[in-house]
Formats: structure tokens, C-alpha cells, sequence
């Protein structure tokens, strides 16, 4: 084989990766008009929570947090898992403990029973999906993350929290780092505008690297990334964004992250206001 060959055969197979790499990363092709929602816009990381004026405390993904966000005009950004009947609860860790002091699972209870527990020790309880939409009532925009780890629970909170937000009339969209939640949105609610969230995933399994790298978008094919501000340089990340995604980034907590890395999103969702903006 002389080196002419040789030379063709090289560029073959690195234009079929380079392919490759196309179609595993490359976003939605349409241009959701539901960009609009974030585009330039601050969100509210689960509501505005920690200490209000008076001194109280101000739970995460609380109805307290969530009516102060929209008082201000702010988007909100929040969090829903599936209970133990099929409900859907508005929570963000992966157990009780950090938030209740109880180490079981959201999903392992009902949501009866969630609703007996009290967040951070204040009168306020974890909100049904519901009673968080009749809440704003469309006053603001809604990001909703998608908390769940396999299959089936995927696909319970899928459904369930699409019935539901099927009546609501606000704005609203959907993301999860689990790309199976985006799939799901895009074979049964393909008009709902939806996010795949990420981060740089660099100590991680290999499997989450490839999320990481965004290689995962061929199964959901997100209208945005919601991505770790820590990661901006990511070259995966950039790459998307320059085939059309919107980015959001994720947690700004104080003025210099946001300044240092607003050229990279053009959403962002915020913690620490009075420190930040």
C-alpha cells in the first residue's frame, strides 16, 4: 500500500468520525420558540430561598421560595421525582436527609406521607407538582428538572408529571441529565421545548464522560444545554452550542462567576441575588 492510499484511507476514517461526532452531539434542528423564555434571563435555582427579610428561613423548592422568585419577575428553576402512589413531588435530592432529616427516598414514600415531613425545620412541606403550578399560575417562566436514575422510574415520572403539565398554561420546559427523559419528551410531547443537563463529568465513569462529552444528545435531541459554568471551556459544550443549542449555565453564585463566563450562556440560573445581581 503506498503512501498515497495510505493518506486517503486516514482521511476517510477521520472524516467518518468527525461524522460520528456530528450526529451523537448535534442538538434539535428546529429553533423552539420557547428560547425565549430563558434567553437573557436570570432563573431562579429552586425558588429564592435562604433568609428573607425578617430573618426566617426560606426552604429550597419551597412555595415561599418559589412566590418570592416570581414577586421579582425572575424565571424559576425547580426539581420533581416520583412518589411512591404516582404523584409528583417538587424536591431535589435523592433522599430526605439534607432537606428533612429522614435518609429514605422521595420515591419511597407517598405523597401523604411526604407531606407530613417539614422542610429545614420551618411550616413549610414538600409541594405537590400541582399545588406549585397553581402557585405562579403562569406568572413566570418554569425549568423543570427530571430527578430519576433507571428506566422505570424514568418513564412513571415522565408520564405523570405530563398529565399534569398538559392542563397548565404557563410556560414551562423540561430537562434531566438523563437522556432518557428527553427521548421520552421527544417521542410522546415533541412541542414541549427540552434541555439536556450536564456537566464536565471528568473523575467519572466512562459512561458519564460520554454524557459529559454531550454524546448522548442523538437519543433526545435537547433544544438547550444546561451546563456546569465551571466547565465553559468544555469543547463538546461549545461545539453544540455552535450547532444551535441554547445554553444555560449552571450555579451562579456571585457576581465575578457570572461576569467570567457570561460569553459562553445566554441563561442563567442563579443563587445568592443580593450577591449576584
Amino acid at each position: 500500500m503506498g503512501p498515497e492510499l495510505i493518506l486517503l484511507w486516514i482521511i476517510i476514517v477521520l472524516a467518518v468520525l468527525a461524522g460520528l461526532l456530528l450526529f451523537l452531539i448535534f442538538p434539535a434542528l428546529r429553533r423552539h420558540k420557547g428560547r425565549a423564555m430563558f434567553e437573557g434571563k436570570y432563573i431562579a435555582h429552586r425558588g429564592l430561598h435562604g433568609v428573607d427579610g425578617t430573618g426566617g428561613v426560606v426552604p429550597e423548592n419551597s412555595l415561599s421560595a418559589f412566590r418570592r422568585a416570581a414577586e421579582k419577575g425572575y424565571a424559576i428553576e425547580t426539581d420533581i421525582h416520583v412518589t411512591k402512589d404516582g404523584r409528583v413531588a417538587v424536591f431535589h435530592d435523592d433522599d430526605l436527609n439534607r432537606m428533612c432529616g429522614d435518609a429514605r427516598k422521595p420515591e419511597e414514600l407517598t405523597l401523604a406521607e411526604l407531606k407530613e415531613l417539614r422542610l429545614q425545620g420551618t411550616d413549610e412541606r414538600i409541594p405537590a407538582l400541582e399545588e406549585l403550578l397553581a402557585a405562579l399560575d403562569g406568572a413566570v417562566p418554569l425549568l423543570i428538572e427530571f430527578k430519576c436514575s433507571d428506566l422505570k422510574t424514568c418513564g412513571a415520572l415522565c408520564a405523570a408529571a405530563a398529565g399534569i403539565l398538559d392542563n397548565y398554561h404557563g410556560d414551562y420546559a423540561i430537562q434531566s441529565f438523563f437522556p432518557f427523559v428527553l427521548r421520552w419528551y421527544r417521542k410522546h410531547r415533541p412541542g414541549v421545548m427540552r434541555g439536556q443537563l450536564s456537566t464536565g463529568f471528568y473523575r467519572d465513569s466512562f459512561p458519564r464522560k460520554l454524557a459529559g462529552a454531550l454524546l448522548f444528545n442523538a437519543f433526545g435531541r435537547p433544544d438547550f444545554v444546561s451546563y456546569d459554568m465551571k466547565n465553559k471551556n468544555n469543547v463538546f459544550f461549545r461545539l453544540c452550542t455552535r450547532l444551535g443549542a441554547l445554553p444555560l449555565g449552571w450555579t451562579f453564585k456571585d457576581k465575578a462567576g457570572l461576569e467570567n463566563a457570561r460569553k459562553r450562556f445566554k441563561g442563567y440560573i442563579f443563587e445568592n441575588e443580593e450577591t449576584i445581581l
